[in-house]
């Protein structure tokens, strides 16, 4: 079985993706924009996505049709959970990034899953669920270089409270430390997301 992830950029997309009907089709996950006000850590492209949708398929080779019927950028990734996610409404912190060009695969993969990983959860303590998906290849032509795609699950409340969103400003301070082992801040996108 894989993965194919699908970063949406219209409402009609997102609409389309949970109606998807191709071979071998497993399973689907679709999230839409959750457009908080003064919602934090609102970066990149993060203001432009409308969804998000992850199709387990038999074969890979179905890209095609899913595009097709849901237009986006789509990539084949591997999927680990570091952090199982709890059952409940959770709003998700979305982010994507591409692998800085200054790094070699095994620097990044170290920086983003060896650092960054653990300390991530000690930055967000009342976090409740996090998915890492590393993407194997671009599959849709002329999509942007992505490389990570993450979910991070929180309760609402906590989401939208800087206090209890974050740990200590130690925690805040050396997470930002470490970020060039694994991105550019530049180069980094997030927004808020709701599962359907």
């Amino acid at each position: 079985m894989e993965k194919i992830d699908l970063l949406l950029w219209t409402d009609d997309a997102v609409a389309a993706a949970s109606r998807i009907e191709v071979a071998g089709l497993q399973s689907v996950q679709v999230s839409v924009a959750a457009d908080l006000p003064g919602a934090p850590l609102l970066m990149g492209r993060g203001a432009d996505l409308r969804g998000f949708a992850s199709f387990w398929v038999d074969s890979v080779d179905v890209w095609p049709q899913i595009v097709e019927q849901a237009p986006g950028d789509a990539y084949l990734v591997t999927e680990s959970v570091p952090q199982p996610v709890d059952s409940g409404t959770l709003l998700t912190h979305f982010t994507w990034f591409p692998k800085p060009e200054r790094l070699t695969e095994e620097e990044f993969f170290h920086g983003w899953h060896m650092i960054h990983t653990p300390s991530s959860a000690r930055l967000h303590p009342l976090r409740r669920g996090y998915v890492r998906d590393a993407v194997a290849r671009t599959l849709t032509p002329g999509s942007p270089a992505t490389r990570a795609i993450v979910s991070e699950f929180f309760d609402e409340d906590v989401y939208l409270d800087p206090k209890r969103l974050f740990g200590s400003t130690e925690e805040l301070m050396a997470t930002m430390e470490e970020l060039p082992l694994y991105g550019d801040q530049a180069d980094i996108s997030s927004c808020p997301l709701r599962r359907q």
